[in-house]
């Protein structure tokens, strides 16, 4: 027998959310991946060791490391992994800091295992994606901006609070709201 047997690809899959992570495991391993689940930064990080995954899909915001530094090191294990940030408080600001560590597409959640599939396979960005014209509103210009400052400040809530003049607390409610669509 001279067949040689393909292996699965390799998808590492972090999110801090259990349920989330066993169904969109299993439809990705239906779609053909070995798939490694990992809950935290650190979790994952011993899973991977010094071999990346060829592809991962990382929640953004987790207990602990953010999934930004996740995406760092896995890309400078190896530059050619195909990573999707994935997060439910999308910002102008995290998606541009994903793109820059390594990842190679940032969706938003809610999304089903065909939108991963599809975000897993791109590479380059696409000329033809729609370019909206309506600017953003006022709150949704103030949570991309506390955003970029939170990301500045890695994550530090106490520093970003006292550089944008207000009450730590009253940051915490602003960032625990889902953010403002446009």
């Amino acid at each position: 027998m001279n067949d040689v047997i393909q292996a699965k690809p390799t998808l590492l899959l972090v999110d801090d959310d259990e349920l989330y992570c066993r169904i969109l495991g299993n439809a990705m391993e239906k779609r053909g991946f070995a798939v490694l689940i990992a809950h935290h930064v650190q979790q994952a990080l011993e899973m991977v060791g010094e071999v990346p995954p060829k592809y991962a899909v990382v929640d953004l915001n987790m207990p602990g490391e953010s999934g930004l530094v996740l995406i760092e090191k896995i890309h400078k294990l190896d530059p050619t992994s195909h990573m999707v940030v994935l997060t439910g408080f999308a910002s102008v600001a995290t998606a541009v800091e994903a793109i820059k560590l390594g990842a190679t597409h940032y969706l938003a959640k809610p999304v089903d295992a065909d939108e991963v599939l599809k975000a897993l396979g791109k590479s380059e960005g696409c000329v033809d994606i729609e370019v909206k014209q309506q600017p953003m509103s006022p709150k949704r210009v103030e949570w991309e901006h506390i955003q970029k400052v939170l990301t500045e400040n890695d994550g530090n809530i106490s520093e970003t609070a006292r550089q944008l003049g207000m009450h730590r607390r009253t940051l915490q409610r602003k960032l625990s709201k889902r953010p403002v669509r446009e």
